[in-house]
């Protein structure tokens, strides 16, 4: 019988349990392997933390959102973290692994390519919220936030009408913005505002202006978190942060240009602007059937290849298939949101 675990790493979201679920009820079912969970992601194999999963502690999560397992943003081979990948490594053979699944998204699978290139059997499951990790259609938990945040968009509608107030919505996306423009289209937005795109706040202006003009006295402009708006940040970088601290991976936390913008809408064209910030609301509570599918057949797919012996893989979605891709092609390559999908969102500005 081989042990094999799972982990989940980075911020959690939508489908994890879904797809915990389905590794581990495959591979004891259909292959004899004992299962175990890996708590708090990479962390929990430097510090040798794993719980069994049987096939009890994997009902009835289905549902549920976050992971039973945990989950951290703990970087093995940070500058800070001498020596963790030799602990991984002892843990692993003293474990008695045979192999890992590891579900995250760029941080956590780049991690996983360099245990790999070590000598570690491992096997990838995409998992990003901002479905901006190369060499997939889409990442499980990007849908459940694109539900939620369009019906923030739905609700603000009325409120912002019986205002007359330019609502600004600001939604997760660090390096994409493919919340931003898929909920943005799907709520009627009237501008959206993305990091591909280079941010002239005298379009934005004009944009609210000509709505105003033609008798519409309110208007949605939805925000990803990860926009520029250089003349408003003393770097001159244009972020806007919650803090300079920066996590493991040496990312910083952005949020808060929302508000921003409010103000700068407010002065350019004197129309009264609010923002709502749906922040951690588009990661928690259930996830759609969507996700949970998706979840489900990234996770089956995994275990198979792990049952065929092949490894530094990641199983990905291309078109209606699940199929997999070397480690190596996909870390490092933010999948970003191209002309297609802003131009159709184009079409209804203003």
């Amino acid at each position: 019988m081989k042990n094999i675990g799972i982990l989940t790493g980075g911020g959690d979201c939508p489908g994890l349990n879904a797809t915990i679920r389905a590794v581990a009820k495959k591979g004891i079912v259909d292959y004899d392997y004992k299962m175990y969970g890996i708590l708090e992601g990479w962390r929990g194999l430097i510090d040798g933390m794993i719980k069994e999963l049987d096939m009890d502690s994997v009902s009835g999560i289905l549902h549920r959102g976050g992971t039973i397992i945990g989950t951290s943003r703990t970087n093995p081979f940070g500058k800070d973290n001498k020596g963790d990948p030799e602990k991984i490594l002892e843990n692993i053979k003293k474990l008695d692994l045979h192999a890992i699944v590891s579900i995250g998204g760029d941080d956590t699978q780049g991690v996983a390519l360099k245990l790999f290139k070590m000598g570690v059997n491992v096997v990838g499951i995409p998992k990003t919220i901002d479905n901006d990790l190369s060499g997939t259609d889409f990442t499980f938990g990007f849908d459940t936030a694109v539900n939620i945040a369009t019906e923030a968009i739905d609700r603000l509608h009325t409120t912002a009408e019986s205002h007359n107030r330019v609502m600004v919505v600001e939604v997760m996306g660090r390096h994409a913005g493919w919340i931003a423009t898929f909920a943005g289209i799907a709520g009627g937005a009237d501008l959206i505002l993305i990091p591909e795109k280079p941010i002239d706040m005298e379009e934005v202006y004009d944009v609210l202006r000509k709505r105003h003009e033609r008798g519409k006295n309110y208007s949605i402009v939805v925000v990803a978190e990860g926009i520029k708006i250089p003349q408003e940040n003393e770097k001159g970088d244009g972020f806007v942060l919650q803090t300079e601290k920066r996590d493991d991976f040496g990312h910083i936390m952005l949020g808060g240009v929302g508000a921003v913008l409010a103000k700068l809408i407010e002065r350019g064209t004197g129309f009264e602007a609010r923002c709502t910030v749906l922040g951690h609301t588009q990661r928690g509570g259930t996830p759609t059937a969507f996700d949970r599918i998706l979840g489900t057949r990234f996770g089956i797919a995994a275990i198979e290849l792990v049952y065929r012996g092949i490894f530094g893989k990641i199983v990905v979605l291309r078109g209606n298939e699940i199929i997999p891709k070397d480690l190596k092609d996909v870390i490092g390559q933010n999948k970003t949101v191209d002309d297609y999908w802003y131009d159709i969102a184009k079409v209804f500005f203003g």
